[in-house]
């Protein structure tokens, strides 16, 4: 190698470093990340959070301004502004203490309970996504929600930051369970993109919270043999036991959206 050419390399390097630094400085979508292939959140009867949800009375205090939690999120239903956040918080706590992954269909709300499962629709496009709330905000007057990346992509508001929406409470009673259908050699997939940046990155935030079972799995369509899906996916598993420590472990990144796939 040449030293022009090594030269031309090192800082080519350096170059594709901070490129990939500044995916996740500041606020705002990944670059990495074009298209969502996440699934809606789906609603299931949880206890509630042991954190996020106030002091014995439901009340928090966000500076100097207090609000109130509500008792039970039966029956909600509001229309107002909502917005979204994204790279600046991905991996931090929520409020609830589970780690924000801007690829997740969670939201944060001031008052609903947490956790409660919201359907938001965009008035505008009637594009709809169900969610999760597992954090507080947005501390804005005029804005009611605050959706995750993924949400609001769904919704088709990321360029314009807010959006004029429905939100409606998700009862229990309309829960819907998921059959759980262990066998040998089975898998449980947390994510399916077209795109490998973007799976491989996925795979790094397991391999980084210890999910060290983790895996990209290449997915090749006899229709499409130039279309291929990446399915990250976590295993093998064999027993009811693992798959429920692996789910416990997914709920505190606040991966909850998962499905099992027997090869």
């Amino acid at each position: 190698m040449n030293k022009t050419f090594k030269n031309s390399y090192i800082v080519l390097s350096c170059f594709l470093l901070i490129s990939c630094i500044s995916n996740f400085m500041g606020d705002g979508a990944p670059k990495i990340f074009k298209k969502s292939f996440s699934r809606d959140a789906i609603p299931r009867s949880e206890a509630l959070s042991e954190y996020g949800n106030g002091d014995e009375k439901g009340y928090y205090e966000v500076r100097g301004k207090r609000y109130k939690v509500m008792p039970s999120s039966r029956d909600y239903s509001e229309t107002g502004i909502a917005s979204w956040y994204g790279t600046k918080f991905h991996g931090r706590l929520t409020s609830n203490r589970e780690i924000y992954n801007i690829y997740a269909m969670t939201a944060a709300h001031k008052s609903l309970p947490l956790p409660t499962y919201v359907k938001v629709t965009n008035i505008k496009n009637k594009k709809t996504v169900i969610v999760r709330v597992n954090d507080r905000g947005p501390f804005v007057d005029d804005r009611i929600i605050d959706l995750s990346y993924a949400a609001a992509l769904k919704l088709d508001m990321v360029k314009s930051g807010t959006a004029n929406v429905l939100v409606e409470a998700i009862d229990d009673d309309l829960s819907s369970a998921t059959n759980i259908d262990i066998k040998n050699e089975s898998y449980i997939q947390v994510g399916a993109f077209s795109e490998r940046g973007n799976a491989y990155d996925y795979l790094n935030i397991l391999k980084e919270n210890k999910f060290r079972k983790a895996r990209v799995k290449m997915k090749y369509s006899w229709l499409k043999p130039l279309s291929i899906s990446y399915l990250v996916q976590i295993g093998p598993i064999n027993t009811k036991k693992d798959y429920d420590k692996i789910i416990n472990n997914l709920k505190k990144i606040g991966v909850y959206q998962t499905e099992i796939i027997n090869d």
